[in-house]
């Protein structure tokens, strides 16, 4: 290999390091669920406990957003209007309950399982017991709900039909070696805010494709293989 052809070498295998990497991010993988939500002043924060653990107050606003998320600081926001006194204004306070309003997000098509169709976002005014919880405030008003075995809000008002927090690829479908999501809120249990994907970080296959780490480090045992045949040619 001459001088002039080894550096060519070189420098392709440079330029196409990040384009590897660029590679394997774009086969990250997330996971289709209900995710929770207070209203906290104008804006969503994602819940730190599940559904039947938090104990709203009369007067406060909470939402639920369908939708194909990464981790849980990526989760996607219910949307449209989140205000208590325009949703809970056709029910009246009662001495000996509470009201609490819901925003239902079922998120898009996009989002949707295969073969479904997202119902039309819509919000509720539930009103129930002093000490009732969310998911008691939820079921009064969008029922029928769904829970896995382990507690995880599967579905409101009937969606999704089938599935519980699969693991989907970066294209919004499902890889097949399936996985439960992390990270989401359990109806009995408090919410664990790490990464959903956690439970699959570092195997191969669970995201549709190679890791990061086993493309980008392939690229550079690649380029430092070139570049040591590349300085042992030039010193004979």
């Amino acid at each position: 290999m001459t001088r002039r052809a080894g550096r060519a070498v070189v420098l392709f295998l440079a330029a196409l390091l990040p384009l590897l990497a660029g590679a394997g991010q774009a086969q990250a993988a997330g996971y289709r669920y209900w995710s929770f939500w207070d209203l906290d002043g104008d804006g969503w924060t994602y819940a730190t406990q599940g559904p039947s653990v938090a104990r709203p107050a009369d007067g406060d606003v909470q939402g639920f957003r369908f939708a194909v998320s990464e981790e849980s600081d990526d989760s996607a926001q219910p949307r449209g209007a989140a205000d208590f006194d325009a949703i809970c204004a056709k029910t009246p306070a009662e001495d000996g309950t509470k009201r609490v309003a819901l925003v239902l997000d079922f998120g898009t098509a996009r989002d949707a399982p295969s073969g479904e169709t997202p119902p039309a976002n819509r919000t509720a005014c539930a009103r129930v017991a002093p000490d009732a919880s969310t998911a008691e405030a939820l079921a009064s008003v969008a029922e029928p709900l769904r829970y896995d075995n382990s507690a995880l809000l599967c579905a409101i008002a009937g969606y999704p039909q089938r599935g519980c927090g699969e693991q989907v690829s970066g294209t919004g479908t499902e890889p097949g070696a399936g996985g439960s999501a992390s990270g989401k809120q359990s109806e009995d249990g408090t919410e664990d805010t790490g990464s959903p994907a956690s439970e699959e970080s570092g195997k191969s296959g669970g995201s549709g494709g190679p890791s990061l780490g086993l493309v980008a480090g392939g690229a550079v045992v690649a380029l430092l293989g070139v570049a040591a045949f590349w300085q042992v040619r030039r010193r004979g």
